[in-house]
């Protein structure tokens, strides 16, 4: 989609600076210039690009306007400059992050099929993911790819929109503080949502769950009449208001009473098979993932499939061969086993990760390699501390921990059943496992994204020539 400078002042507000813009004749010409593309990144801007230079904690990316503009073409800006150059649209704005998300707004405005959000504490990349392998078995479909799922990020997804031909789109939406889901939502503006769970991800500015519960609801808030909201039934949270939304309601997981329920759940090494039970109808689906968590999120993309028109057992066909997941599992030459789910964490999510390798067949010891799980606000340490007790309860050899926090995961797992080991960096507890693991282990790793554990795998996969 082509969008031109006039669209742009329109949509956002705005006005343009500098020279040109006070010469009719030139600023006719600069009303006229199109971008294609959204550019945040100096380096890397290109003719057809509009900067947005956003304002953060480190840099304020106004400094790098004047170098942008020998490459690009349009730039907003929340000032005014020192110099301007000839033929170049300068869109002076209030606030650059609220002018991106009014154009993504702009764009969203344009595309006239259904839009489907997805949002919660944990599991929204694998939900969006599978929603839409489900519902591609009968559609083209739009989607968030990567992790343009932010403030800043969804309305680049939503710029993209109108590019290719597709029959709806599906969004993820995430937040981590107060107020940003009422202004993606206002651009979203989702006819369909999910919200996967609530927990305790991002604790350090929601404060309470009470609170991530009220922002994550907030996805409905712009829905009209015939909004459809889908709650997972398994979280008590969610469970607890299901009624009492603004907006039609299901519920789908494996609770009794969920509108789409999952059920005579079993597993084998590679894969989990169950029956999904809705409206009286019962269809066998079977899913290349492991953990109840994952059985989760294919129901509800079973159950939007079905709501868009597809039959359950086309889209059950299309999630038997899904391969979106962050959860990879890899086998040494050496017959060991890894569980690479290293993109990030949360309490819960390292729980249900922690319960798939309990349930894991393995004719040598289930190894945990954990890390520290970031931004759980005040009380981290028992967020933590909560993981190791958890642990208890599970068939799990050795306890590998790595960093400050994770610290209280090993000490409160400590019942002198568990081989406990902690270390202070990656490199330490790489040289540990190339050493320490053996033919029929299984081993999983999972920390938050910054802890890096992707290098510690990486590693590993160079040592054990794993595939």
């Amino acid at each position: 989609m082509i969008i031109s400078v006039s669209d742009i002042v329109k949509a956002v507000n705005g006005r343009l600076l500098g020279p040109d813009a006070e010469d009719s004749s030139k600023k006719e010409k600069i009303e006229a210039i199109t971008v294609d593309h959204i550019c945040m990144d100096s380096r890397i801007a290109c003719e057809k690009d509009i900067f947005v230079p956003l304002v953060g904690t480190q840099v304020d990316a106004h400094r790098f306007i004047s170098d942008v503009m020998d490459k690009a073409y349009v730039t907003f800006t929340d000032r005014e400059l020192e110099g301007y150059k000839a033929g170049r649209a300068y869109i002076k704005v209030d606030d650059t992050l609220k002018a991106l998300q009014m154009l993504g707004g702009y764009v969203r405005s344009l595309y006239k099929k259904p839009v489907i959000a997805v949002t919660g504490s944990v599991g929204k990349t694998t939900t969006r993911e599978m929603i839409t392998t489900a519902l591609e078995a009968g559609f083209k479909v739009y989607h968030t790819e990567k992790n343009f799922n932010s403030e800043s990020g969804t309305p680049i997804t939503l710029f993209g929109m109108n590019d290719v031909p597709s029959d709806l789109a599906v969004l993820e939406l995430g937040i981590s503080n107060f107020g940003e889901m009422d202004a993606l939502a206002e651009i979203a503006r989702p006819d369909i949502a999910v919200v996967t769970t609530i927990g305790e991800a991002h604790q350090e500015f929601f404060k309470t769950l009470e609170n991530t519960r009220t922002e994550k609801l907030k996805v409905a808030s712009r829905m009209d009449s015939n909004g459809l909201l889908f709650i997972n039934a398994d979280d008590p949270m969610l469970a607890a208001v299901k009624d009492s939304l603004p907006v039609e309601t299901l519920g789908y997981g494996t609770a009794e009473g969920a509108d789409f329920r999952a059920v005579n759940i079993t597993h084998d090494d590679t894969s989990t098979t169950y029956t999904l039970v809705a409206g009286g109808k019962e269809v066998d689906v079977t899913i290349p993932l492991l953990g109840n968590h994952n059985v989760v999120d294919s129901v509800v993309a079973i159950a939007i499939a079905a709501h868009m028109g597809i039959e359950a057992e086309a889209a059950a066909a299309a999630l038997s061969k899904f391969s979106g997941q962050r959860q990879n599992i890899l086998t040494a030459d050496q017959g060991f086993k890894i569980i690479d789910d290293t993109y990030n964490a949360s309490p819960i999510s390292m729980e249900s990760q922690l319960v798939v390798l309990n349930e894991m067949k393995t004719s040598g010891r289930r190894v945990a390699v954990l890390g520290d799980m970031f931004e759980l606000g005040d009380d981290s340490a028992e967020h933590h501390a909560r993981v190791g007790r958890f642990m208890k309860s599970l068939s799990i050899d050795i306890l590998v921990t790595v960093g400050e926090l994770s610290k209280n995961i090993s000490d409160a797992a400590d019942d002198g059943r568990i081989e406990i080991h902690h270390f202070t960096t990656n490199d330490e507890a790489a040289n540990y496992l190339k050493d320490n693991l053996f033919d029929g282990d299984t081993v999983l790793f999972k920390a938050s994204h910054g802890m890096h554990f992707e290098n510690i795998v990486e590693t590993l996969c160079k040592v054990s020539k794993i595939s």
